[in-house]
C-alpha cells in the first residue's frame, strides 16, 4: 500500500522516493497539509516562482474542466526537464479522482503531481486510488500531538537562538495544535515579542496571548471541565466573536479529556488517588491547573469520559460536513459536556 503512518510522514518528506510521481497530502489539519506540501515542492528542485515549471490548480477547477490534469501532465516541458502540477483544495471531486486514476495507470514522464486535500475517508475515491498505486504516495496530516508541537516550538526557538522555561512551554502548548500554520504563527509572534531575550518566560506567553480571561479558548475548556456552564458559554462566545474557530475548542477539549481518560485508567487500575496521578503525569500538568484536573478525575468515571469523547468526535464530524453550522454544533456538544460535568459534581 502506497501510504505512510502519521509519524512516518516527516521522515519520508525528508527523503522522498524519486520513483513516486504522485503525492497526496490529506487530513483535517489544513495548515500542516500546506506546510508539508511546500516542503515536498522544495525537494523537487524546481523554481517554485516559475509559472513554466510549476502549474498551480484548484481542485474545483480540475473538476469543472474534466481532463485538465491529464492534459497538463502530458504536456512536454519547454524550459525544464519536468514540471510540478500543484493541486490545492482537493476533496471528493470525481473528475480529479478519474484523472489521477488514469495517471496511475500511465505514469507521467515529465510531471510530478502534488495534491493538497482535506480529510478523506479511507478506501474511498482519491485516497483509495493513490494508496493502491505503486507510483503514488498518500501522506496523512493530523492535528499535532504534544511531541509534534515540541518539535515545532524547538524549531522556531533554534532559529531565534532562544530557549524557553518549562512553565512557558506548557502554557504555550495548550494554545497550539489545531492547525500547524496557526501554531507556527503563534510561536513566531512570541519569539518576535521576546526579541533580545535569551529565554522566554511564562509572562511572555501570557502577554502575547492577549486577554486570556476574555479571548483564549483555554478558559472555555477549563470551565467545561469544572462544570461552570455560564462561564463556558461566555468564554466560547468571546472566542468565536474574536475570530477564533470553533474546532480549536473542540480539539482542545478532546486532548484534555483524552489525557484525563488516560489518568483515570491509572487510578482505576492501580488504586491511586487523583493527586498522585496528576503529580506523576507526563507531560506534567501545568501547576495552575492541577486542582482543576484533580477534580475532573474524581468526578468523571472512565465510562462517562468515553461518552463525552464520543460526543466530541461526533461534533467534529458534523462540523466538517456542515461548516456553516460549526459554531452552533460545537457549542451544543460542549455545553452538553459542561452540563454533565456540573451534574457529576453534585452526585
Amino acid at each position: 500500500m502506497a501510504q505512510k503512518k502519521g509519524y512516518e510522514v516527516d521522515s519520508w518528506l525528508a527523503r522522498p522516493d524519486p520513483r513516486v510521481s504522485i503525492v497526496l497530502l490529506y487530513g483535517p489539519d489544513r495548515g500542516l497539509v500546506a506546510e508539508r506540501a511546500r516542503a515536498f515542492a522544495g525537494k523537487t528542485g524546481l523554481p517554485l516562482d516559475d509559472p513554466f515549471s510549476v502549474v498551480r490548480l484548484d481542485g474545483s477547477e480540475v473538476d469543472r474542466d474534466e481532463g485538465r490534469l491529464l492534459d497538463e501532465a502530458r504536456t512536454v516541458p519547454m524550459f525544464s526537464d519536468r514540471r510540478l502540477l500543484w493541486v490545492r483544495n482537493a476533496s471528493g471531486q470525481k473528475a480529479l479522482a478519474d484523472d489521477v486514476k488514469a495517471l496511475t495507470a500511465e505514469p507521467p514522464r515529465d510531471a510530478i503531481i502534488l495534491i493538497e486535500a482535506g480529510d478523506l475517508k479511507k478506501g474511498v475515491g482519491l485516497r483509495a486510488i493513490v494508496e493502491a498505486a505503486d507510483i503514488a504516495m498518500a501522506l496523512p496530516c493530523y492535528a499535532d500531538e504534544a511531541r509534534d508541537l515540541d518539535t515545532v516550538i524547538d524549531d522556531e526557538l533554534r532559529k531565534a537562538g532562544m530557549s524557553m522555561t518549562l512553565e512557558a512551554r506548557q502554557a504555550l502548548r495548550r494554545n497550539l495544535g489545531g492547525d500547524r500554520l496557526a501554531s507556527r504563527g503563534e510561536i513566531e509572534k512570541l519569539v518576535l515579542y521576546a526579541y533580545g531575550q535569551s529565554e522566554i518566560g511564562l509572562d511572555d506567553v501570557k502577554a502575547t496571548s492577549g486577554d486570556v480571561s476574555g479571548l483564549s479558548f483555554d478558559d472555555a475548556v477549563d470551565a467545561l471541565l469544572d462544570g461552570k456552564v455560564g462561564d463556558f458559554d461566555i468564554a466560547f462566545t468571546r472566542h468565536c466573536q474574536s475570530g477564533g474557530q470553533a474546532f480549536l475548542v473542540l480539539s482542545s477539549a478532546m486532548r484534555q479529556l483524552q489525557a484525563i481518560q488516560a489518568m483515570r485508567g491509572l487510578m482505576d487500575a492501580g488504586g491511586r488517588n487523583a493527586a498522585s496521578v496528576v503529580a506523576a503525569a507526563r507531560p506534567p500538568v501545568f501547576f495552575t491547573r492541577r486542582k482543576l484536573v484533580e477534580k475532573a478525575l474524581e468526578r468523571w468515571s472512565g465510562e462517562a469520559l468515553g461518552r463525552a469523547l464520543t460526543r466530541l468526535q461526533t461534533a467534529v464530524l458534523q462540523t466538517r460536513r456542515r461548516p456553516d453550522l460549526a459554531v452552533a454544533l460545537a457549542r451544543q456538544a460542549l455545553l452538553g459536556i459542561a452540563v454533565e460535568s456540573a451534574r457529576l459534581a453534585r452526585t
